[in-house]
């Protein structure tokens, strides 16, 4: 049975695995001061060209946003987040458990905009309820939407203006750079965010993701938090390679085109089916509309998520490609599906 449930269904690219083996026996600091996780920080701001910002390796996308977070904010501040959000649905309040509200907006692409952050900070005007602080959105969004270069500089100005801070969950972020049309840059990112993160658990590393931070004011004792949290990996260097082996050239962002060009070909065969999409997603995850017979039957042969109910007869499944996707199981996917 083949999945397309996730995109870390699969251990890690082989030149991560070989470059851990060739490292194993050399001993090195520990807590991220060893020479690999150092060199793996030096390229990332050579890559996004920017010498000032603080690169910190974490285990996981959920404990990067809690720990990032929790530390950005204070007691009484919140955050805002699209109602599809990952803090929001898929985090077990992990937000919350840190003190902090995540106010929830109502979003069909899972994007946010200024206008519907609007109604939040006109509702919350004093301080008899929490102050809205720091608006987090996800690129690729949790329904595989993405921010272009221009919808991202106008969020980015509206924060500004309004003394909010701009935090993405870049747990995908190689597919959502990877779309020509988007236009947008991991230099795009830094530049119009205070804070983002690289995400490598979903792009072929074994875990692990880069948090950056720009906005001066959310970098003093940062690694304080992360050792509090329980972030703070001993064995730093585990980390260290595996962003050093990604960002030696370009594996990153060809491991995360793979992902996205196999989804292409899944959208393709599923549009010459004549399957409708509950939404246009250009990224590695995507959305068919199918009946529910059918999905029975895809069932017994593959794995993946149903997402939505439709209607009695039919629902929309979530199909997701990853970096190691073979274009023999999409077109076994395919081929199964105009069977029936």
């Amino acid at each position: 049975m083949y999945s397309f449930k996730n995109d870390y269904s699969e251990g890690a690219h082989p030149r991560i695995l070989n470059a851990l083996i060739q490292s194993n026996m050399i001993q090195e600091e520990g807590y991220g001061m060893d020479t690999h996780t150092k060199n793996a920080i030096s390229k990332i701001k050579k890559l996004i060209g920017n010498e000032d910002i603080d690169v910190h390796l974490i285990s996981g996308g959920t404990q990067t946003n809690l720990i990032a977070i929790g530390a950005f904010l204070r007691p009484y501040e919140a955050c805002i987040s699209a109602n599809t959000g990952h803090i929001a649905v898929h985090e077990t309040g992990a937000i919350e458990y840190t003190g902090h509200k995540v106010i929830t907006v109502d979003s069909i692409d899972g994007k946010l905009t200024p206008d519907n952050i609007k109604d939040v900070l006109a509702f919350h005007v004093n301080e008899h309820a929490v102050k809205p602080r720091l608006v987090y959105i996800s690129n690729p969004t949790e329904l595989g939407t993405i921010y272009t270069n221009e919808e991202l500089k106008v969020l980015s100005k509206f924060c500004n203006s309004n003394n909010l801070l701009l935090y993405a969950d870049g747990a995908r972020l190689g597919c959502a750079l990877t779309v020509k049309e988007a236009n947008l840059t991991i230099s795009d990112m830094c530049n119009l965010t205070d804070a983002f993160f690289i995400g490598g658990t979903k792009n072929g590393a074994l875990l692990g993701e880069a948090l950056i931070i720009k906005n001066e004011t959310l970098k003093e004792d940062f690694r304080y938090n992360i050792k509090q949290k329980g972030g703070l990996v001993a064995k730093g260097r585990l980390l260290g390679i595996q962003f050093e082996e990604l960002f030696t050239d370009t594996l990153y962002f060809e491991l995360a085109n793979h992902a996205n060009e196999m989804a292409k070909l899944l959208t393709e065969g599923l549009k010459n089916a004549n399957c409708k999409f509950l939404i246009d997603s250009p990224t590695n995850q995507i959305f068919p509309i199918l009946n529910n017979t059918l999905i029975e039957k895809l069932e017994k042969k593959f794995s993946f998520y149903t997402w939505e109910k439709i209607d009695a007869n039919n629902s929309a499944i979530r199909l997701v490609t990853s970096w190691a996707t073979k274009k023999e199981a999409v077109f076994e996917f395919i081929d199964e599906l105009n069977i029936y």
